[in-house]
């Protein structure tokens, strides 16, 4: 008997572009981010990475491969960025960089399993939600609403920052991460790096004497050097490999990734695409658009101890600008899955530390909700960290989301472990056995 992939490769199928459908506008205000998907999509996405296992697909310019490397030669402004990235004495306590929550050797990401990470003067001052990676954060576009208004794009989980730059600036200023008092202060510890004079050379001799704008070219610096250095974004995952047709996938990740494109299973892709773009670039499984999950309060973040506090993402509390669109309120931005299986903690506010925790709340927040959220009275309060004006926001149309308590979960066990299977060949840093 021929493999799945063997049988695949015997279909003749339309191009992805013919059949693969654009996001309608969804007149349901509760799901107003809703992807509508066909089954045709599911073939195309499903068939055309299979058919890379019979040799099809080209390599990725950028894709970094088994035995071979990418020299990182970064221009001046992107190798200060590098240093100032890495450079613990830029912050209150002189102990955080960037890198100490974004740890390059993680993905950019944290390393630890702390729902929230502790910064400020002391390293005792707790922030309200998890970190994020940054691994392949450069290819985030602009905050704005789509054709069909849906939000889409933005850095942040709230999206509020529209360059790298911008986002650049909160970790050195917010009082829970490096706790600088001003520009001027951090300009001033910047001025007695090792690297100070390689700055002037840079920047202009006299660029300390006006702080305002040297603090803007230590934003642009980090912004260079997430764009440059391939490390942010290297596309060398066994994904990568099997999209170029170096390697195939065994049998449960060709499982979970049937699943993962599956609408009515996983439904992973509507949000997490996993099909080449129209130019034929790797996938960066994110859309760049917001949902609302209604993750449970987490109280491990100290901030939710007062009962009046909600993170309701993009109408607030850190983002303001969009206080007044409520239908907004508790979505956050979706993030690449790619490195997931690596991340310490899963959501906005770190409630899960598993990946497989993460994804039984997917399938079963709707059948099994007394697993997730307290009960009250002899009631599961559901969806309990928004207030309850806004708990019909939630994604209770899109699978797997459409379920009911006594109905069966769109993925059973089993089916979780396939998945977990295929979300592991996302990890970079593939090298064939």
């Amino acid at each position: 008997m021929l493999p799945l992939a063997a049988h695949l490769c015997l279909l003749t199928l339309p191009s992805m572009s013919d059949l693969i459908q654009p996001r309608l506008p969804c007149p349901d205000k509760q799901a107003q981010h809703l992807r509508v998907r066909t089954l045709a999509a599911l073939a195309a996405i499903g068939g055309a990475l299979l058919l890379t296992a019979c040799g099809g697909g080209g390599t990725d310019a950028g894709t970094t491969t088994a035995g071979e490397t990418q020299a990182a030669t970064l221009s001046p402004v992107a190798a200060l960025g590098k240093e100032i990235f890495n450079d613990a004495s830029l912050s209150a306590s002189g102990r955080m960089s960037c890198a100490s929550c974004h740890d390059p050797d993680n993905a950019y990401a944290q390393t630890n399993d702390l729902s929230i990470q502790l910064g400020g003067p002391d390293l005792a001052t707790p922030g309200t939600r998890a970190v994020p990676s940054l691994r392949y954060i450069t290819y985030t576009p602009a905050f704005h609403f789509a054709n069909d208004g849906t939000p889409t794009g933005g850095f942040n989980r709230d999206g509020r920052a529209q360059t790298l730059a911008e986002q650049a600036q909160r970790p050195l200023l917010a009082p829970h991460e490096m706790a600088n008092g001003s520009k001027a202060a951090v300009v001033g510890k910047l001025a007695r790096a090792s690297y100070a004079e390689q700055f002037r050379s840079v920047f202009g001799a006299g660029i300390f004497d006006t702080p305002d704008d040297a603090f803007d070219r230590v934003l642009v610096a980090i912004q260079q050097f997430e764009q440059e250095d391939p490390s942010f974004h290297p596309f060398s995952s066994k994904y990568d490999q099997f999209l170029a047709g170096k390697v195939n996938l065994n049998a449960a990740e060709m499982r979970g990734m049937v699943l993962f494109n599956n609408p009515q299973k996983g439904n992973c892709a509507a949000c997490h695409v996993s099909a080449r773009g129209a130019d034929g670039t790797p996938p960066l499984f994110t859309d760049f658009t917001y949902d609302n999950l209604g993750v449970p309060r987490n109280q491990d973040i100290p901030a939710n101890a007062d009962s009046a506090y909600y993170d309701m993402g993009l109408c607030g509390p850190d983002r303001t600008d969009l206080a007044n669109r409520t239908e907004l309120c508790g979505a956050f931005k979706v993030p690449t899955l790619r490195n997931v299986a690596t991340r310490k903690v899963f959501f906005h506010n770190g409630a899960f530390k598993t990946l497989r925790d993460a994804l039984r709340f997917y399938v079963r927040r709707d059948t099994n909700p007394e697993e997730f959220y307290p009960v009250v009275g002899g009631t599961v309060e559901k969806f309990n960290d928004l207030p309850a004006q806004y708990r019909a926001n939630v994604n209770t149309t899109e699978a797997p989301y459409n379920r009911t308590v006594g109905m069966a979960p769109a993925l059973s066990d089993a089916e979780i472990d396939d998945l977990i299977q295929f979300l592991n060949t996302l990890t970079d840093g593939y090298q064939p056995q």
